[in-house]
């Protein structure tokens, strides 16, 4: 094995990493496991969205920026015929899987190991090598497991860059950012990109718009004077181990194909509430008017589905439904389009006014952040009554907006705080929602937290 020196994507040497200590520790894990140096070093970060929740996997764009907490792997290439992977965290069980034969993941037993295993079947799929080169691999990360903060994401996105490395491929930071979305799909997760997209993409300093179809970044320069506060509420939330998610996912392809039907378009080629837009040549607000128009509040049976489409019931199950949302009788399609054409509507303006940096900027955004939260609770019923509680705290607290960040259900709040409120806001934070639970108290430190943008994926050489 050479290090690939033409590799596409951002290459340090291990020595200039800024994370020198965070992998001394885990070069240390390594040789003590493995008997000898890792040869490279993946590194890829987790990411706060700062607007637009559950809307990639609708077409339309949303508005994340990388953070420093990361997952990075230590390897070394050999001629094992197996691929060895280990965490530092003794909770996540070593795994042996044979280069030689066809991965096999567990869709409904998402261990850690399993989303590893996305991103090298993934990448093994894209370059069709068989068979892979051996590696001998350690994991460790400072993400919060199952906190909204992609932490699953960037092991894939990990696992892709490692596989790469071993095998010397190279592709655009894009092409793999796409690889890498399709192929968590593996383990049960309908995403939509944006968590692989921020995570190869972003650049220090500056948060993203990413759009899709094609995929796309830009720039989005933060306001001066006021700083994100990520603050995690301790109810942990895994995406694929549970159906929340994908019922979601589902509930809008429906909605997408009744909008589509009521207006004559051809629903059957139509996935995507943003394609039906493209198709009317509508605005955002046009099509909040048609969702009033065409869907009503109360939930929609399969049974009134089925007739409106002209499907029948196994068709309804193959074709809109996934694998772990086939026991769901109702579904609230109304709620849910309302909140992603309002949603997708916030993130173009909070992209505006960071553009147009207007006086009263940071209360805007405020603003677009409260609403969004609102929405996301109420129209997406994605949220749970502890983020309620500490997004309320984080308000009263001093910052201008504050909201559910990831898929919700548990996981952490983003905050806009101004700059001269920020030690007053950690400290009321701290003793208003972690030091009277013990739980929490105890995992404040990992819990509550500033965020600058941080810089994308990257390969480090040892040196």
């Amino acid at each position: 094995y050479k290090p690939n020196r033409s590799h596409v994507l951002q290459i340090q040497t291990h020595t200039t990493s800024r994370y020198s200590c965070y992998d001394e520790n885990l070069k240390t894990a390594f040789e003590r496991k493995y008997g000898e140096p890792p040869q490279f070093y993946a590194w890829a970060p987790g990411r706060v969205n700062l607007i637009g929740e559950h809307i990639d996997y609708c077409g339309y764009s949303v508005l994340p920026m990388a953070i420093e907490q990361n997952i990075l792997a230590a390897v070394s290439v050999n001629n094992s015929g197996t691929i060895q992977l280990a965490n530092t965290n003794p909770q996540y069980k070593d795994y042996t899987v044979s280069c030689s034969e066809d991965i096999a993941i567990d869709r409904d037993n998402p261990k850690w190991h399993f989303y590893f295993l996305c991103g090298v079947k993934g990448i093994q799929e894209k370059f069709r090598i068989a068979p892979l080169a051996g590696m001998s691999c350690v994991v460790d990360g400072i993400i919060p497991p199952s906190s909204g903060l992609s932490s699953s994401s960037a092991l894939v996105c990990c696992a892709g860059l490692v596989t790469m490395e071993a095998n010397q491929k190279t592709l655009s930071k894009v092409a793999v950012a796409e690889i890498c979305a399709k192929c968590e799909r593996y383990i049960g997760t309908e995403g939509g990109g944006m968590d692989q997209s921020i995570s190869f993409l972003a650049e220090k300093g500056t948060a993203k718009l990413i759009e899709f179809q094609p995929l796309r970044a830009t720039d989005v320069k933060l306001p001066n004077g006021a700083v994100f506060v990520i603050s995690n509420c301790c109810v942990e939330m895994n995406k694929a181990a549970s159906s929340h998610y994908n019922i979601r996912v589902v509930e809008c392809r429906i909605a997408t194909k009744m909008l589509a039907q009521a207006r004559g378009l051809d629903s059957s080629r139509l996935l995507k509430l943003a394609q039906v837009q493209t198709e009317l040549k509508a605005s955002l607000e046009d099509m909040l008017t048609l969702v009033d128009e065409v869907l009503h509040p109360e939930p929609y049976s399969r049974e009134e589905i089925c007739k409106v489409l002209g499907i029948t019931s196994e068709q309804f199950s193959t074709e809109l439904l996934s694998a772990n949302t086939q026991h769901v009788t109702h579904f609230k399609l109304y709620q849910r389009a309302k909140h992603v054409y309002g949603e997708a509507a916030r993130v173009l303006q909070f992209k505006s006014v960071c553009d147009s940096e207007p006086a009263e900027s940071i209360t805007l955004l405020g603003d677009l952040m409260n609403q969004s939260h609102a929405s996301c609770r109420d129209l997406y019923e994605c949220s749970c009554s502890e983020l309620d509680q500490l997004v309320q705290i984080c308000l009263k607290a001093g910052a201008v907006g504050s909201r559910l960040t990831g898929a919700g259900w548990g996981g952490c709040a983003v905050s806009m705080v101004p700059s001269e409120k920020v030690e007053s806001f950690l400290q009321a934070v701290r003793e208003a929602y972690y030091l009277p639970d013990p739980r929490r108290a105890a995992l404040e430190k990992e819990s509550l937290f500033v965020s600058k943008p941080g810089g994308g994926a990257a390969i480090f050489i040892e040196e």
